[in-house]
This record gives C-alpha cells, structure tokens and sequence, in this order.
C-alpha cells in the first residue's frame, strides 16, 4: 500500500474513533434501534437464508436484536472468528443466541469461539446470501475503512476465489461514520449498501 494512502486512513481512523467516543449511551441505542428496523424489513435480508453478522463492539452498531431475529425467522447465523496476528478471518455457525454469553473473550473485548471450538465454516458449505459488516468509516461509494488488520477484506478475496459471485454486503453505520471519502488500495472491497439511522444510506448499485 502507498505510504500516503497509509497514513491518510491512519488520520482518518483517528477522527472517526473521536466521533464515536462522543456519542453517549442512549444515542448508539437510538441509532441501533433504527438501523435494526432497516435491516429487519430489508427485502435482501427477508429472502437470505445464510446470513454473516459480527457481534459489535462499543463503538460499533449494536446487533443483538437482528441475531435474535435471525434465529426467530429459522435463518442460519454465522459471526467471525478472527485469527490473533493474522489477517485471515472464518464466518463459523452460531448455534443459539444463548452460547453467545459462553464464548471466549478475545484481546479485542469481543466474544467468538475458540480456534479448537470445531464448527461450520460457511465458506466451506454453501457460503452466504448476506454479510452485515462493520466498520469504523464509509462513504457513498461503498468505500470502507476497518480497523487496520484487513480481515473482511482477506475474507471476501478468499470468498471470490471459492465462490462464484459474492454475498450481498451491508454495512451498520451510525451516521457520523459517514465520510465524504475514504482513502483506498487496490485490496479494498467495496460494500453493496450502507445502512445508517437516517436518511444517509448508501445504495452504491
């Protein structure tokens, strides 16, 4: 990666992480709550049948009512499971929302099952209709800034390679991670839609 495109995203992600420290309580929980209604009466996500969602962290939307929603409509749920000082991310299967709370703690505050913890991996049994993806920033080209470690961009690579065609992706943006532009590499996948809780979603197609 260019070295100014480096530090253009290393500044970006600091003014970002600024943003959402801002923002209280009961606003993530204002925004979430819209964005849930969005995706719950979303046609793409009413038709999927395997659907990828993350388990969020403080700054990120709160997902808690889609996965329960998921399992509520008989989907299949799968969440990541990120490998420590790598890049490589799985979606293996979520098998209740109730294990969720019995899940190993990672560094990063976020619960997912162990690497002996054997599961479905939904690459390697039919991959997945729909992904609801993180992010610290987007912008209405479907550009998205993660945390710096690349594991949805490895993922959906990979997927590319395995797979004919990709799930659909939508992101769960509060609105300030909304961004005039985000600096990208050639490595940076693009994101099918952009859900926020107001009026800003994105539809890059």
């Amino acid at each position: 990666m260019m070295a100014s495109v480096r530090a253009a995203k290393q500044a970006l992600r600091a003014d970002l992480k600024k943003r959402l420290s801002a923002l209280s309580s009961e606003e993530k929980i204002r925004q979430s709550q819209a964005v849930t209604q969005k995706i719950l009466s979303h046609s793409r996500y009413q038709t999927a049948q395997r659907v990828a969602i993350f388990l969020n962290m403080q700054d990120e939307i709160q997902t808690g009512d889609i996965i329960d929603d998921i399992f509520k409509q008989g989907k299949i749920c799968f969440i990541p499971r990120y490998k420590p000082r790598s890049n490589h991310m799985d979606m293996v299967r979520l098998s209740s929302v109730q294990e969720i709370q019995q899940l190993p703690m990672t560094s990063w505050n976020i619960r997912q099952p162990s690497e002996e913890d054997s599961r479905e991996e939904a690459l390697s049994t039919g991959g997945l209709d729909l992904m609801l993806v993180p992010g610290l920033g987007f912008d209405k080209e479907g550009h998205r800034l993660g945390r710096g470690k690349g594991y949805y961009d490895t993922f959906l690579e990979k997927y590319n390679q395995l797979h004919v065609g990709q799930p659909y992706t939508i992101a769960l943006a509060f609105q300030e991670q909304l961004c005039e532009s985000i600096p990208v590499s050639e490595n940076d996948f693009a994101i099918d839609e952009i859900i926020c809780a107001g009026d800003l979603d994105v539809l890059k197609n």
